[in-house]
Formats: structure tokens, sequence, C-alpha cells
């Protein structure tokens, strides 16, 4: 060997793993963690980012859940195809609405600008009263528009004028449509992106939060139906004015459990002393009687027939969604809440055993002895 060849082969030193080298099963590891923390760092972000399209896609799925449960129970009375029982659900559900625009529309246009007037004169003798107890000082200046929007949180800027909330609307409206139509295909859809020996598992998951959600809607719209008609109903008979509009608003503000009871309850009882004592009575009594039929008839019924929501829940989750995501993540808070329970719920009643648990149980029945889980089920 030449001189040359020698120097040349003490010069190449011996090769070292470089950056780009993931044969250790450590680096692969922490890079397998390091790429899972980023992934739900970047999720948050996006949800943060993202709050209005996604809170647009849930309504527009809440109300495919209500199109897909109004075509079930028209199939058991009229055997049809599923499109066209979707089609006369949809067309009905759009007559009512432009029935109540066209025959209703100018009557509670005037009436609410009158509620306007009303609402506003009863806060400013409130503020005197306060101010005479001396619980508020004198010449402090409340503006309750500002107090209320602010519990609420910020509005997302897709509802913050009209032409964005009717352009919000028509696309819920249109992604409900088209989830409605072929519910299947999006389930095959999402399942298509989990492990074969996970899609059996969510379509039983999915089947299951779509059960329930269409019994809870099914429950929400007839309570509304029955605030709204019995509140106007029984303000019509005690003569309280406006009896159209507050069952309107009655009806429609107990789509949101809680908070919708509170704010149409504060408008009734304002119209009605704003008429007199007695009206005002009146008011009170018809709140709480319309109230109660919702509470311990109309909801102890659709909550055993779904999922049991206790009252604080919903609430918490009305004022976080609220925080979060506007009025849209008011609005659809208590079927979010009801999906993930029913999630967490179905995943928790299909989980798995535990092999080290079972492996247990096992050797203890070979060696004749009970297992801890016998000796806790035998009676004292």
């Amino acid at each position: 060997m030449s001189v040359a060849g020698k120097e040349k082969d003490q010069a190449r030193a011996p090769e070292q793993p470089g950056p780009t080298e993931f044969h250790d099963p450590r680096l692969i590891q922490e890079v397998k963690r390091a790429t899972i923390w980023l992934g739900m760092a970047l999720a948050i972000v996006g949800v943060i980012v993202l709050a209005q399209p996604i809170m647009l896609i849930i309504g527009g799925l809440v109300f495919a859940v209500i199109l897909d449960g109004g075509t079930r129970l028209l199939g058991k009375v009229l055997p049809a195809p599923r499109g066209v029982r979707l089609t006369i659900v949809t067309l009905a559900g759009f007559g009512f609405v432009a029935w109540v625009i066209y025959y209703a529309g100018s009557t509670l246009i005037s009436q609410a600008e009158t509620l306007r007037v009303v609402i506003m004169s009863q806060a400013d003798k409130l503020i005197a009263w306060a101010q005479e107890m001396g619980l508020v000082a004198q010449g402090q200046k409340i503006d309750f528009s500002s107090q209320v929007l602010g519990g609420v949180g910020r509005l997302t800027s897709a509802v913050s004028s009209a032409i964005g909330a009717i352009t919000s609307l028509l696309m819920v409206v249109v992604i409900g449509i088209f989830v409605a139509i072929e519910p299947k295909l999006y389930d095959r859809g999402v399942a298509w992106m989990l492990p074969l020996e996970h899609r059996d598992r969510f379509y039983d998951i999915s089947e299951r939060v779509g059960f329930t959600l269409r019994r809870l809607m099914a429950g929400r719209l007839l309570g509304m139906f029955v605030e709204g008609v019995g509140t106007w109903l029984l303000l019509l008979l005690a003569g309280v004015p406006m009896a159209a509009l507050l069952g309107l608003l009655t009806g429609l503000l107990a789509f949101i459990p809680n908070i919708g009871a509170l704010i149409s309850g504060v408008l009734m009882v304002a119209v009605g002393f704003s008429a007199g004592p007695e009206q005002g009575l009146w008011a009170i009594a018809i709140y709480f009687i319309v109230q109660n039929v919702d509470g311990y008839l109309i909801m102890p019924y659709v909550a055993r027939k779904t999922v049991d929501l206790a009252p604080a829940l919903v609430l918490g989750a009305q004022l976080i969604f609220g925080a979060l995501f506007g009025i849209l993540g008011l609005f659809l808070a208590d079927p979010i809440v009801a999906a993930i329970k029913t999630t967490l719920q179905e995943i928790s009643r299909t989980k798995p055993a535990d092999p080290k648990n079972s492996s247990s149980r096992a050797a203890a029945a070979a060696a004749g002895r009970p297992s801890s889980t016998r000796r806790r089920e035998r009676p004292a």
C-alpha cells in the first residue's frame, strides 16, 4: 500500500450517527411524544381560530338531527321513501316559518318596539327604586345591554350583523339538509379515517349519539311548543298586553335551558307590571305554572328517554361555550354536552377488560380461591 493510501485511511475518522438518524428507539419515542403534544397544541389553536365555522358545522349537524327525527317519525304513519318524507318535513318546517313571518310579522314588529319601550321604562323605575334604597349611587348609570352581553361573552363576527346572521343561518340549513339526505355517507367517511378494528365501535357510538340527540331535540321542540302556546293563551286570558309576542319569545327562548326561561320570565313580569299590579301578579303566576309544567312533566320524561343532564352542568356549559364561542355556543351547549356524555358512557360500556385483572381472576379461579371481585360482591 502506498504512503498516500495509508495517510488517507488514517485521516478518515470512523462514521458516527448524524442528526437525521432515527434508529434509536428512545429518539423515536421522544419524537412521537413531541408530535402528539404539538398536534394537541395545534388542535387547541385551531379550535380557537376556527370557532365560527366549527359552531356553524355543529349547528348544521343539530339541524340535520331535527330533520332526521321528523323524517323517522313521519315514516311511522307514511310508508314512503326517505327522500319523500325528508322533503315533506323540510317544506313543512319552512312553510311554518313563512306563515309566521307573513301573517304575524307586522303585528309582532310593532309589538317588539312597544316591548322595548316598556322594558326600558321598567328598568328606569327599577334603577330609581334602587337609588332610593341606597343600593345604587345617585347619578350612576347602568347599561343593561353591555352587562347582559358581557355575561354571554363575545359575539362572533359571523353573526354580528343582520347579513352575517342570515348567511350563517343559511349555511346551517344547507349543511343540515345535506347531512340529513344521506347521514350514513358521512358516518362512513369519518369511520374511514379510523383503524379497521375501531370502526364497528364507532358505528355503535354514532348510532347511540344520534338516537340521544333525536330524542333530546324532539323533547326540546315539544317544550318550546308547550311553553309558547301555553304562555300566549294564559297571558291572553289574564289580560296581559303583548301576549302573542311574549308567547313567541318564550317558545324560542325555551330552546336554551335555564337562561332562556330566566330571560322570558323577566320580560313577562316587566310587561305585566307595566299594565298594572294585577296583571303583574298574573304574569308571575303564569310564568311559574308554565315552567313547572315543562320542568316537572315534559323534561323528566325527555331525560328518561335520552340522557339525564344535571341543570348545573348544562348552565356551566352554557356559560363556558357562550364565553368561548359566542351566541352560537350558548345555543348549542345543551346538545354538545349530551353528545359528549353519551359518547363517554358508550366508551365506558364497551371498554375491554384489563388483561392483568382478567389473568389474575383466571389464576385465582384455577387455584380454587375467590378473587378480589368476588370477595367484594360477597355479602358481609
